[in-house]
């Protein structure tokens, strides 16, 4: 009996013993899930992250990983008050996905005072690595430089040397019009005019008469989401394509293409960072995704994943989550490699850089079934793709030199 006392003691130790050997990490997802960007984010993006804490093997590795999400409600006050939360009270090592530029910008500055790490999959303001970059932020799928200079010079090449913008309010649609604008002025086109259109706005006449009024070629849709579904639907129902003008949406997901249809949709040219029809990767990831979630995965999904899985990598590395600053100095340091966007790297402003794609969306008789929905136009390679690094005045360049 004794001897069978001291057996389980010391199993009783070792297994206390491995479970303090455990290295803690907590994700927090926090995104829309309940308004114009919960389709590209919201519970798809949990879902991405479980899957590369899957991936990773994570619990095989000594890491004990746990989730928790939120919504932000696209509101910057809400998504700190939850930040804060996390941080201090619920031992949230990193914040993920983050759609909504103006949200992303304050959780930005909220992870470098708690020296926590974020990663932005959701938000596109290149300001994220230019002059409001941090050594605790990575910007990792997209932004409004690489999507002003993928679709906007390929429509000016095409003929489309007059723009008129309809820009969401906010710091995201700022973002994206200032840096189309420019790419359309140095690649030789125009722009008459602007206007401002609130987030969330269901009527887009009064916007849409304006833009049609301006005579531009182009109408740039510098929105996200359920705004530009809704503009490019009440666009359609106004005629202005068959008038002669067209719309560029500087700013597409799937999840969009889907809610419009093809027959809506068919010929939008626009700028993305995945597909899931790329390769045999993407598809055999997607598959997973879908039977999870019910449909195809957006980009803002696909990098959450990404992001994931190499800040897992960073935290096995140091066998520590808990000094944000280290980690990200170390996701910088390391290659990046995953199956949906490939062998790519972190940039000292934070730009986390792989190659991007035109596509064009198809008409319905191209498509050969659901969620068939885009032809690759183009690979922009991935030193093309983002801007130069010494031209986002962002001050860890500036210091590293």
């Amino acid at each position: 009996m004794r001897f069978g006392r001291l057996l389980i003691a010391a199993a009783a130790l070792v297994a206390a013993t491995a479970a303090s050997a455990e290295t803690p990490v907590k994700i927090g997802v926090l995104n829309d899930r309940s308004g114009v960007y919960a389709d590209l984010s919201g519970e798809g993006s949990v879902v991405a992250a479980k899957l590369a804490i899957e991936d990773f093997k994570a619990a095989e590795k000594g890491l004990k990983v746990d989730v928790v999400s939120a919504d932000h409600q696209n509101k910057p006050d809400v998504a700190i008050n939850t930040g804060r939360e996390w941080f201090d009270q619920q031992g949230v090592d990193i914040i993920v996905d983050v759609p909504n530029s103006g949200v992303a910008l304050a959780v930005s500055e909220l992870a470098r005072e708690k020296n926590k790490v974020f990663i932005d999959s959701g938000a596109g303001a290149s300001d994220l690595t230019g002059a409001k970059c941090s050594p605790n932020t990575i910007h990792w799928t997209y932004d409004t430089w690489a999507l002003a200079h993928g679709t906007g010079s390929a429509i000016v090449k095409r003929g489309g040397t007059t723009w008129f913008f309809i820009t969401a309010d906010y710091a995201f649609g700022a973002a994206l019009e200032r840096d189309t604008a420019q790419v359309v002025k140095d690649s030789g086109g125009t722009v008459l005019g602007s206007v401002k259109a609130p987030l969330s706005t269901q009527d887009f006449s009064s916007f849409l008469l304006q833009a049609q009024s301006s005579g531009a070629k182009i109408i740039g849709l510098a929105n996200a989401g359920g705004d530009t579904i809704n503009s490019v639907k009440q666009a359609a129902e106004f005629g202005i394509v068959q008038g002669g003008q067209n719309l560029a949406g500087l700013l597409i997901f799937i999840t969009d293409i889907h809610s419009l249809g093809l027959k809506t949709a068919q010929g939008l040219i626009f700028t993305e960072a995945f597909y899931w029809d790329l390769n045999d990767q993407t598809r055999a990831w997607s598959d997973r995704f879908m039977k999870a979630v019910g449909r195809r995965p957006s980009m803002v999904q696909a990098g959450v994943y990404s992001g994931v899985l190499h800040y897992l990598k960073a935290v096995e590395a140091l066998k520590s989550a808990k000094d944000g600053k280290a980690v990200v100095a170390k996701m910088k340091e390391t290659p990046t490699d995953d199956p949906l966007f490939g062998k790519g790297e972190v940039r000292a402003d934070g730009r986390k850089i792989h190659d991007m794609y035109l596509f064009e969306v198809k008409k319905p008789e191209e498509s050969k079934g659901p969620w068939d929905y885009y032809k690759l136009l183009t690979t922009i390679p991935a030193d093309k793709a983002f801007r130069p690094l010494n031209e986002g005045g962002c001050p860890l360049v500036t210091a590293a030199k």
